[in-house]
C-alpha cells in the first residue's frame, strides 16, 4: 500500500527540522536537516500506518495542505510512503508454515534440489503481485 500525506516542516534554530503529521496521532520526527528530515518523515509515516495495520485501526484520510494552519516559517509537504516496501525492510524475520503437497510432487521437487521455501516465497510474491 502507497500512502501520501501532509506533514509540518519546522525549521529549528540549530538547523534541524521537526516535523509533525497532523492526521496520525502521535506521528512525528525530526532530522539534522531537510533532506534528513524527509527520510525520516517517510520512515515514521511507514511505521506509523503499520501500526495502525496490525492493531485494526482504520487509515486516517489525510488533510488538504491548505486547511493546515502553520506558524511562520513553517511549511507543509507531502510526504509518501510505501508500506509493502517498509515492511520489506523491517519484517524479515521467518515463520514456519506447515503445509501438504502430493507425495509425487515432492519426490520430483527433491530430485531437482529445489528450495521448498524460496519456491513457497516466489510463489506467494507472484500471487500477491509483489517485487
Amino acid at each position: 500500500m502507497k500512502y501520501v500525506y501532509p506533514a509540518i516542516f519546522k525549521p529549528e534554530d540549530n538547523g534541524m527540522y521537526s516535523v509533525i503529521f497532523p492526521d496520525i496521532e502521535g506521528c512525528y520526527t525530526c532530522g539534522n536537516d531537510l533532506a534528513h528530515a524527509i527520510f525520516m518523515a517517510e520512515d515514521v509515516l511507514a511505521c506509523a500506518l503499520c501500526h495502525y495495520e496490525d492493531t485494526g485501526r482504520s487509515i486516517p484520510a489525510h488533510s488538504s495542505p491548505e486547511a493546515i494552519e502553520i506558524e511562520k516559517n513553517d511549511f507543509v509537504n507531502y510526504v509518501y510512503c510505501d508500506i509493502t516496501e517498509y515492511r520489506k525492510k523491517h519484517s524479515n524475520r521467518a515463520v514456519k508454515k506447515t503445509l501438504s503437497i502430493p507425495e509425487w510432487l515432492n519426490e520430483a521437487a527433491i530430485a531437482k534440489g529445489l528450495n521448498f521455501s524460496q519456491v513457497l516465497q516466489d510463489g506467494l510474491k507472484s500471487a500477491l503481485k509483489i517485487d
